[in-house]
């Protein structure tokens, strides 16, 4: 592993990767399986990514994904007061796109660790950000 690649996992790879009939499926796991830095969930994909799992693929699919939390297959990132103030401003400035909460907090969170990498099945929302630290976003798979 490289010291330092990291790459912020959004609510799509994480039902990608649980839902075998999903589209994203197999890229969802050749993506996260081929990467070869630290993955990253952002606290407030999880709620969301709990009851999408839940909903769809029942009680099993959410716990499996916890459990994948608890044992660091995926590191967890807090959202912090900062990160919301900068989610705030993210919403104000792509309010147009209603991008909403939990993918404007990721690149807030992607801004505070110098993230450039997103795996996520949202090209939409993503490719519109501009990120303060960068360009653009390079987004997975």
């Amino acid at each position: 592993m490289r010291k330092g690649r990291a790459a912020l996992v959004d609510t799509g790879i994480v039902y990608a990767l649980a839902d075998k009939a999903d589209a994203w499926h197999r890229r969802a796991e050749e993506s996260v399986g081929g990467f070869s830095g630290r993955l990253i969930v952002p606290m407030s994909v999880i709620p969301e990514a709990c009851y999408l799992l839940n909903a769809y693929l029942g009680p099993s699919a959410e716990v499996a994904f916890l459990d994948a939390l608890l044992h660091r297959e995926m590191s967890v990132e807090p959202v912090t007061t900062p990160d919301i103030a900068r989610t705030t401003e993210i919403l104000k400035r792509y309010a147009d796109a209603n991008i909403g909460f939990v993918d404007a907090s990721l690149v807030a969170v992607a801004e505070r660790l110098g993230i450039t990498t997103i795996l996520t099945t949202d090209r939409r929302h993503f490719s519109l950000v501009t990120p303060a630290h960068g360009p653009a976003f390079s987004l997975l798979p």
